[in-house]
């Protein structure tokens, strides 16, 4: 076995080639892990909406909230049925919901694009995970009043705390900030249901109801009674079900991802390739010299690969840690009709794909200088100045 410490001197002697592998090496990890974790953070937020036992309520025939409609009156009987769990106070875990979607303006000249504005009970907080308020206090039914996230705050004009957020020319008083752990309704303005209903004019207008069940029977056995019962043919759907059919995007951001660094890791393989390929030329005598005193073509193999290895992990790295004051930074998309908030998320998953991604482009990138190295001739090797 050739000793590791013949490498590391090799690899310090030639330390310019050595720092421009680096380099070359983290830069692709550090734009390929970027990508992973914008579309990790995106899966989060839509996947951390869903909770096993919440079902959204739709008219049937509707995919979405935007394009569904439902009778008030049928929407009252169906908070009313069995099997609805029961909050802290005794009161049915339902929300009867109105969703609108509004163009407005981003902050610093940055364009127009939809925003999702909720008309919302005092029982769909319950239904929203970890959902509390951050900074500010919560709404009071009847007097036009909002509250929103900080990311959708500091993303879209009129949305901080004091401003004036406009609805069909009904001034909202934006009053505070909420959390509800990085979820998809962190991209939301909320509202009282009936305030928003009247200033779009629709004051009997409801999209959705969310609720509860109080077990998995008792949520089949609502789904089932909202579709086979003549008083409703509603479509209940799980909420984790109705997210993951929004991961399109995600995908789709996933799959640009890859064939962007499909194209930077052929170039980082490449510069891989020609660093072990110089040193193979430059060390044709040591390599003569090895072979002379006994070492095996494998251990050879092994030691060129080795390098090639280690100058791309140690590169993968340094753009994993290049990538990390990234972490929680806020940024967005747009989502079926409307702008969705989400931060980029580096989590032990993404790290760890960065990291292999650079073995891999060293495995690949010095395997062919090492089955070179290896099969040089003896005796030529030797005569080599």
């Amino acid at each position: 076995m050739v000793p590791l410490k013949y490498n590391l001197r090799n690899l310090r002697v030639r330390w310019m080639t050595t720092l421009l592998t680096v380099i070359s090496t983290g830069l692709v990890v550090w734009a390929s892990v970027l990508c992973f974790g914008l579309t990790d953070g995106l899966r989060y937020a839509l996947r951390v909406t869903g909770h096993e036992l919440d079902l959204i309520v739709l008219r049937k025939g509707s995919t979405d909230e935007i394009g569904s409609g439902i009778e008030q009156r049928v929407a009252r009987e169906v908070s009313s049925l069995p099997g609805i769990a029961k909050g802290a106070q005794g009161q049915p875990l339902c929300s009867v919901e109105f969703v609108t979607v509004l163009t407005k303006p981003r902050r610093n000249n940055g364009g127009t694009v939809n925003m999702t504005i909720r008309g919302i009970e005092e029982g769909g907080r319950a239904l929203r995970p970890d959902f509390r308020i951050v900074e500010g206090r919560d709404i009071e039914p009847g007097k036009f009043e909002a509250i929103t996230s900080r990311s959708m705050a500091a993303r879209f004009e009129n949305l901080a705390i004091g401003e004036k957020l406009e609805i069909n020319r009904q001034p909202f008083t934006v009053v505070g900030y909420f959390e509800a752990a990085g979820s998809a309704a962190e991209s939301e303005v909320w509202s009282d249901l009936r305030d928003i209903t009247l200033a779009r004019k629709t004051p009997a207008a409801v999209s959705s109801i969310c609720l509860r069940a109080e077990s998995p029977e008792q949520r089949d056995s609502l789904i089932k009674v909202l579709a086979e019962d003549e008083r409703f043919l509603l479509s209940a759907i799980p909420e984790k079900k109705y997210f993951e059919d929004q991961l399109s995007d995600a995908n789709a951001i996933q799959i640009i991802g890859w064939v962007i660094s499909f194209f930077l890791i052929f170039g980082a393989m490449f510069a891989a390739a020609n660093t072990m390929y110089a040193a193979v030329a430059s060390r044709a005598r040591e390599i003569g010299t090895l072979r002379a005193l006994g070492f095996p073509r494998i251990s050879i193999l092994n030691s060129f690969l080795f390098e090639s290895v280690f100058l791309c992990l140690l590169g993968g790295l340094l753009g994993c840690l290049g990538t990390l004051p990234f972490n929680g930074l806020s940024t967005g998309t747009i989502n079926q009709f409307s702008e969705i908030t989400f931060s980029f998320r580096f989590g032990p998953r993404v790290l760890a794909q960065g990291v292999l991604l650079a073995v891999f482009m060293g495995a690949l990138g010095g395997i062919l200088p090492a089955i070179r190295a290896v099969r040089m001739n003896i005796i030529s090797s030797l005569r080599e100045r």
